[in-house]
Formats: C-alpha cells, sequence, structure tokens
C-alpha cells in the first residue's frame, strides 16, 4: 500500500516537471534547411534561354517547398515524440479490479464530479465535435504538419490524418477532419492506406464523418487492394466472400484471400528453424464476463459449455490463482505441474507474457530429475523420464532457434537426442527438421522422413504436415492430403496453406472455390501481426480506453475477424438490461457519441451470426424485437430466435421463443407450443430453472383462463404418450409371454366405473382397439390359414396314392414294426426314420455322404 502511494506521488512529482519545463520552440522557419547551389556555383550558364532559366528556376523553387516541408514534418515529429502518453497502471483504474482498484475508481468519479465538474460530453445528435484546447507543444506541430500540407506533403497529410482518427500524441479526436485528410491523399498520389481508411470510414460510417456507402467502401478498398495493402487485401475478400457491397464472388474471394495468405505463410516460414510462433491476440471479450448475457445465460457459459466441476475444483479459478497452485505444487515436487509451468511461461498467454528465462529455469528443474550433467540417468522411473524427454524437447527447441539463449545446435542435437531415446514426438520432429534442412548435422532427408514418420505415428501435427509435404513433392497427392488433414484437425497453419492450395488448383481432386477460400481465410487469419493488432485493442480495453479499443477492434472487424465483429457489437451495446440504473447512478460516465451507434451494432451482430455465433444471433432477435437500431420486425425476430434455436445449446433463445409463442409476437399465438419450448430452454440448461418454471407458473394461468372462457388460443395439452412399433415377432413374443392385455385384471375392471364419455361402454371400448394389434391379428390369421392349405395339399396327395394303389390291385402290406406303405411320407423307411437301415445296400452310400433322401 505504502509503495503505491509512493509511486503515485512520483508519478504527480514528474507530470508537474514535464508540464512546467516543456521545450518552447523557436519559429518553424528558422530551422527550415535553405537552399544550397551544387558545390556553392550556380547551375545556371550565360548561353541557356530564358526559358530554361524560367524552368530552372520553378524547378529549384519546387525542390525548395519540398525540402521546407519535408524538414517541417521531421521537426513537427520530433516535437510529438514526448507528446504520445505512456500507460501507467495508475491511470488504468477505469475499470474494477479488486477492492482497491473498486475504491479508488468510485473514489476519483466522486471527486470529479464534485470539484471538477464541467459541461456535458457531446451529444449524439451534436454533427460538431468537441473542441479542445491543444497544448503548446502540440499546437507547434500541427502548424508545422499543417504548412506542409498546403504543400502537398504527403507525410504531413498521413500524419494529420492519423492524428485526427486515432487521437494520437493527445489530438483530440474529429473523425470529419479525418476524413478529408485521407480522402486528399488518396486523391493526391492513391496512397493505399488513405484508400483503405476512406473506405473503412465509407463502411463503418465512423464519427458521423460521412454517411455509410458499402459500394463506395468496396471500391476504395479494392483500389488500396491493388496497391498491395494487406489490410484492404483481407477486407476486399470478406465482402466478396460475405457478399457486403456487391454480389458474392467466390473466385474474387479466393484470389484476394490467396494474396493474404502467401504472405503470412511467408511470415510463418521466416526466423529461426520451425518458423515463427504466432501468439492469438484476438479474443472476444464478452467472454471473460460469462458472454453477452452473462454468466449461465450465454451459449459459452451454460448448457454444455458450463463449468460443472465440484467447489474444490480449478475450473472457477482465476489464471493466476492456477499459476499460484502450480507454484505450490512443483515446490512441493510435483514435475507435472513443474512442466506445466515452463510451458505456460513459453507460449504465453493473453494475461502473461512470453518469458523464455523463467521457461528455461522451470524445464531445466525437470530434465535434472532424471539426468546428471554428464547425460548419465539418474532416476529409471518411466513416469519421470517421460517428463523429462517433453522437457529436453522444449530445451532442445529453445537451443535450436535461439530462444531466450545464444544459438547451439550442437546443444540441441544433445538434448534432443535424450528424448529421443525415450520416444518423445517433439524431439523426433526437431530431429527429423535438423536433418531435413542440415542444422549442424549431414543433410539427410530419408533420415529426417523416418523421424518425422515416428512423431506423425504420435499425432504431432508438424510432423504430418512433413509428412504429407514429403508425399506432395513424389506426387502421391492423396497420401498427402490425408496427412494434411490430420494435422489440419490441430489448427496447424501450413496444412490449412496446403489444402487450400490443392483444392484451389485442384489438384488430384475436381477444383473447390469454396473450400480453398475457407481454407485460405483460416491462413490469413492465423497471421494477426501482417494485418491487425489485437494485442493493441486489448490492451486498450484492459485500460479502460474504450474508444481507442472500437476503432481498434472495428478494422479487425472489417476484415473478417468473427472475434472482433463480436467485440466491436458487444462495445456498442447499450441495451444489456431492461432494467439500466445507469440513469440513476450519478457518478456513472455517460457513453461517449462514438460507442451509441445502435444501427452499427446491429451490423456487426448480424455479421457475428452469420459466422455461427449463436450469442449474436439471439442479440439479433432482441433489436428486431425492440427495434433497436432499426424499425422493429417481429417475424424476423422470431426467425432469429428459431435458428438460434435449431442447435439446442442456446436455453435463452428457446426461452425467448416461448416468450414470443405465449405473447403472440411475430407469430400465432399458441400457449401449449409456448409450454414446449419454455421445457425444451429448461432441458438445455439446468441453471435456467427460476425463470422457466415462473415463466411456466404464468403461462398455466393464462391457459386455464383462456380455456375457460372459451379462448381462440391453443391452450395446454397432455402430451401423448409415445407408442411402440412392434415388430411381428416381437408382438408374439410379448403375446405368450404375457398375460393378455384384454383378460389381465379383469377382475378389478368390473370393480371400476366406465370412464366418461364413454357411453354404450361395450361398443366404443372395443373401437378404441389399437391398430397395430390388429394388424398383427390379421397376420396370424394368414400364417393359420397357410399352415391348413399345406396340411390340406398332404391329405389330398395321400388319398391320390391310396386310390392309384387300389386300382393296381395291390394290397397294402403293413411290415412288422413298421408303418404302413400308404401311410408314409415320401421317402421315408418303413421304420419311421428317413434314412437307410443298416442291412441296406444303400446305407453305406448314406455314411458316406453320397444318398440323400
Amino acid at each position: 500500500m505504502h509503495n503505491r502511494w509512493l509511486r503515485f506521488i512520483c508519478l504527480s512529482v514528474w507530470v508537474f516537471f514535464i508540464t512546467t519545463h516543456a521545450e518552447v520552440l523557436s519559429d518553424p522557419d528558422s530551422n527550415l534547411v535553405k537552399e544550397q547551389t551544387a558545390g556553392g556555383k550556380s547551375a545556371l550558364k550565360a548561353h541557356d534561354s530564358p526559358e530554361a532559366v524560367s524552368r530552372w528556376q520553378q524547378a529549384s523553387a519546387e525542390d525548395g517547398r519540398q525540402s521546407r516541408a519535408t524538414s517541417a514534418v521531421q521537426e513537427a515529429l520530433r516535437i510529438l515524440q514526448p507528446l504520445q502518453p505512456s500507460r501507467t497502471r495508475f491511470t488504468s483504474f477505469d475499470k474494477t479490479s479488486g477492492l482497491v482498484g473498486t475504491t479508488f475508481y468510485y473514489a476519483k468519479q466522486a471527486f470529479v464530479l464534485l470539484f471538477m465538474n464541467g459541461p456535458p460530453e457531446e451529444d449524439y445528435l451534436s454533427p460538431q465535435p468537441e473542441n479542445s484546447a491543444l497544448s503548446k507543444p502540440l499546437a507547434q506541430a500541427v502548424r508545422l504538419l499543417e504548412s506542409a500540407a498546403v504543400e502537398k506533403e504527403p507525410d504531413a497529410i498521413f500524419l494529420l490524418a492519423e492524428m485526427s482518427f486515432f487521437g494520437n500524441y493527445t489530438h483530440p479526436r474529429n473523425h470529419k477532419e479525418a476524413f478529408r485528410r485521407y480522402h486528399e491523399l488518396a486523391s493526391l498520389n492513391g496512397n493505399s492506406s488513405a484508400q483503405h481508411m476512406v473506405g473503412l470510414m465509407y463502411a463503418t460510417g465512423i464519427g458521423g464523418a460521412v454517411e455509410r456507402d458499402q459500394a463506395r467502401a468496396l471500391t476504395y478498398h479494392t483500389f488500396a487492394a491493388m496497391g498491395d495493402s494487406t489490410r484492404a487485401q483481407m477486407t476486399t475478400a470478406y465482402r466478396h466472400h460475405t457478399g457486403v457491397g456487391a454480389p458474392r464472388n467466390c473466385n474474387e474471394a479466393a484470389y484476394w484471400y490467396k494474396k493474404v495468405a502467401d504472405k503470412a505463410i511467408a511470415y510463418s516460414r521466416s526466423g529461426p528453424p520451425g518458423g515463427m510462433l504466432l501468439q492469438k491476440d484476438s479474443y472476444k471479450i464478452a467472454d471473460e464476463d460469462g458472454g453477452v448475457y452473462g454468466e449461465g445465460a450465454s451459449v459459452v457459459s451454460s448448457g454444455v459449455y458450463a463449468n460443472k466441476a465440484g467447489p474444490n475444483s480449478d475450473a472457477h479459478a482465476d489464471f493466476d490463482d492456477v499459476l499460484e497452485y502450480l507454484d505450490l505444487m512443483s515446490r512441493k515436487g510435483d514435475l507435472k505441474a513443474t512442466f506445466s509451468l515452463g510451458r505456460l511461461h513459453y507460449e504465453g498467454s493473453r494475461t502473461m507474457k512470453r518469458n523464455l528465462k523463467t521457461a528455461k529455469a522451470y524445464f531445466m528443474i525437470v530434465a535434472r530429475k532424471y539426468w546428471q550433467k554428464d547425460g548419465s540417468i539418474r532416476d529409471e522411473d518411466q513416469s519421470v523420464a517421460k517428463i523429462a524427454s517433453k522437457a529436453a524437447g522444449y530445451i532442445g527447441r529453445m537451443f535450436l532457434r535461439g530462444e531466450g539463449m545464444e544459438q547451439s545446435y550442437e546443444k540441441a542435437l544433445t538434448w534432443f537426442r535424450r528424448g529421443v531415446a525415450n520416444g518423445d514426438a517433439l524431439c523426433q520432429y526437431e530431429m527429423g527438421l535438423m536433418h531435413l534442412h542440415g542444422l549442424g548435422v549431414k543433410k539427410d532427408p530419408v533420415l529426417a522422413s523416418d523421424y518425422f514418420k515416428e512423431a506423425a505415428n504420435q499425432d504431432f501435427a508438424s510432423a504430418q504436415v512433413n509428412m504429407g509435404q514429403l508425399f506432395l513433392d513424389q506426387g502421391d497427392i492423396n497420401t498427402a492430403s490425408r496427412f494434411f488433414d490430420l494435422a489440419a484437425r490441430h489448427g496447424h497453419i501450413e496444412a490449412f496453406y496446403h489444402l487450400a492450395e490443392i483444392n484451389n488448383n485442384g489438384i488430384g481432386r475436381e477444383r473447390s472455390c469454396g473450400m480453398a477460400t475457407a481454407y485460405y481465410k483460416m491462413v490469413a487469419e492465423k497471421v494477426e501481426d501482417i494485418h491487425s493488432s489485437f494485442d493493441e485493442a486489448n490492451r486498450a480495453y484492459d485500460e479502460g480506453d474504450t474508444e481507442s479499443a472500437l476503432i481498434i477492434y472495428m478494422m479487425a472487424a472489417e476484415q473478417g475477424y468473427e472475434s472482433a465483429q463480436a467485440n466491436v457489437a458487444y462495445l456498442l451495446d447499450e441495451y444489456k438490461s431492461i432494467l439500466s440504473l445507469d440513469s440513476l447512478i450519478p457518478w456513472k460516465r455517460r457513453r461517449s457519441s462514438l460507442l451509441r451507434n445502435a444501427a452499427l451494432a446491429l451490423i456487426y451482430w448480424t455479421r457475428s451470426a452469420k459466422q455461427s455465433n449463436i450469442d449474436s444471433m439471439v442479440k439479433m432477435g432482441d433489436y428486431y424485437l425492440d427495434g433497436y437500431g432499426i424499425e422493429a420486425d417481429m417475424e424476423k425476430a422470431a426467425t432469429c430466435y428459431q435458428t438460434a434455436a435449431e442447435t439446442h445449446q442456446s436455453a435463452q433463445a428457446l426461452w425467448n421463443l416461448g416468450w414470443i409463442h405465449e405473447n403472440g409476437l411475430g407469430v400465432e399465438q399458441d400457449f401449449h407450443l409456448a409450454k414446449r419450448f419454455y421445457d425444451q430452454a429448461l432441458e438445455t440448461n439446468q441453471e435456467s430453472y427460476l425463470p422457466v418454471k415462473l415463466s411456466l407458473t404464468k403461462l398455466r394461468m393464462r391457459s386455464f383462463w383462456n380455456t375457460i372462457t372459451n379462448g381462440k388460443v391453443k391452450s395446454i395439452q397432455s402430451e401423448p404418450e409415445p407408442k411402440k412399433e412392434w415388430s411381428l415377432s416381437e408382438w408374439i413374443s410379448n403375446f405368450l409371454e404375457e398375460p393378455h392385455p384384454y383378460y389381465h385384471g379383469a377382475d378389478d375392471d368390473y370393480d371400476e366405473p366406465l370412464p366418461e364419455g364413454m357411453p354404450g361402454g361395450d361398443d366404443d371400448y372395443y373401437a378404441e382397439i389399437d391398430d397395430s394389434i390388429l394388424e398383427s391379428l390379421i397376420i396370424v390369421g394368414l400364417a393359420a390359414a397357410l399352415a391348413f392349405l399345406v396340411y390340406y395339399r398332404q391329405q389330398r396327395q395321400t388319398n391320390h396314392r391310396r386310390e392309384m394303389e387300389t386300382q393296381r390291385g395291390n394290397d397294402p402290406v403293413r411290415p412288422e414294426n413298421g408303418i404302413p406303405p400308404e401311410e408314409r411320407l415320401p421317402g421315408q423307411q418303413a421304420d419311421g426314420g428317413f434314412f437307410p437301415p443298416p442291412d441296406d445296400p444303400n446305407f453305406r452310400r448314406w455314411v458316406a455322404g453320397g444318398v440323400g433322401h
């Protein structure tokens, strides 16, 4: 606590010193570079014509103006450099962060309210931006840049546009001025960055600078993409892919996505052996709060995605708590916890930057539990050997790539060989990589393929990609594709790229533009560093600078990132609760005009929903239902809820469907169907028990009143029990094993009164016999008739044979202990058997299988 107050006092002193000792610069004209002649001599000659002299003077004047303009830009940059505000923890208490942070936040808000309360922020409908006085150094830098901009200096125009758009160097945002500057630069020399920004402002209408015009936005983005602007290429591809500003065009989308994917894969393959380590910074900020609708109501935190662990588990734990727990277990000698700490520090996360030095220390602790310094084995325990081999793989990888230490192929090879001896997949892959490229060892593709195969058999994605590349080089497309498909399950960028190329060029299969576009999009979005600034946006949001975060997220959203689209919509969403108390809290900060744009929020909810975000689809329904940013449309709201509910993952969507059917909004009013949707909501998410039960109670009351008043709405009815369709064999089996259903408990039936609605008793009762039983009785009757016909046919044959023997005068002879011939069946022996007796000559042939009767 004392340290925080000490830092606060030091920071205050530093700010006071900076503001009172700011450098007062002299007249900029005195610092400009003066014109100089070549070698100190005049470039004119006596025999030059007057026209030549005039042209030379004009060119010299033009060069002089450009030189002065360039010098002005350099001087302005020198002034602006110290004006960029540094972000400190002291200024980041705009969001609540624990008891101290919450106390400081509200204390600061109360202080501003009581002692520093000024005019309200700019109104939402006000077309003019807020005017604020510039500091003296900033004003001087702006004058320098404006003087250079008059001379059409591109850098000066671009700097002024960026300062007005992003608010750089503490310059107030003025989006109309930014649009004017960007448009001027785009028209001046076709600057691709300026064209991209003009397209962005036409697409979003941000700050009210210009009316939204998607067709013009696509035009400017296309020109910028042709100028090799990666961001514009990404945006143009997405617009053709989804049909924004123009009809959908798969070939155009694939063409532009391939442009970005080629740059992305080149960046990924650059750097140390094994390629660049791609950091993911595109997160949905709503997920940190449990989703758009909060914990337990959003899809990301309810139903199948809910944390179902017990209170003693770490499912609900904070990342810092997990680190603390792993550190505790590591100190107790748990090698798995120590290895996990090493991996966390090596790979990093959104809330923790990479720390290679710490990662190496943890990996070395694990490795030393199994190997001594000379490489001999210290412990023969296989569990220790397995975890130590994984640590050896990471240590060798850090030596191979020179991460956190000096690059050494020899030391990397030593650690990889230790891990390979215990069958570690990472070590096998890295050994294959060294032999494939000849890194510290002899180049041997055959030996490399053996290592890759061993690692691929353990489902190691990078090894599977290399195996696929080897088969692809040999022309075996089918085998290569199988390896790429296996690696794509793990999200490997190289696998996506190869699958995109195969589908786009139709190698070994028919060309599939849709599949190629989808794979190219995945590749492009995996390399965020070349076209997006998610890290900067996340940092701005964490520090409470919501406007800056919104602008950067918006640029990524236009490029097609679903997470960015959801973030923009979430930041612009003002309708998080129907019982909002913001207006009743005096110190609640009013949202700026930049954050109040319901129509733009609906656009990004829609685009996010098209990329399978279920919560965004439900939000779309809310906006159409209540008319936020658009005219209310009950039918579209019902369609959104129905689409979101089809996956049976959103209890919120199912509950909303029940509510609109209960009230007949956009659909026919139906109490029975409303009850069904309420029940499905409870089945999907058990956390919705209370709201569903309350809704069902109200629904039953309305249904009861509708029934007794003969209302026109369909009331709640009892659901019929499902009937099982029995086959003939099942019916016969049940019929033989169980008592007959009509006679079982017959004595008890006589004691019960006839049910209501059955006048006449027996007639109506027999009319209710199940159709399936009648069908089974008919089948049994047909089978009995068939058996009778067979028996009748046999009797006729027997009688016919007797008549023939009587006509021949052969009296029937009954052998001793035998059957009369007239009573035998065809082929039957006299003793009643079907086989010859032992004294029959055919007996031996029958035993050998030669006679068949």
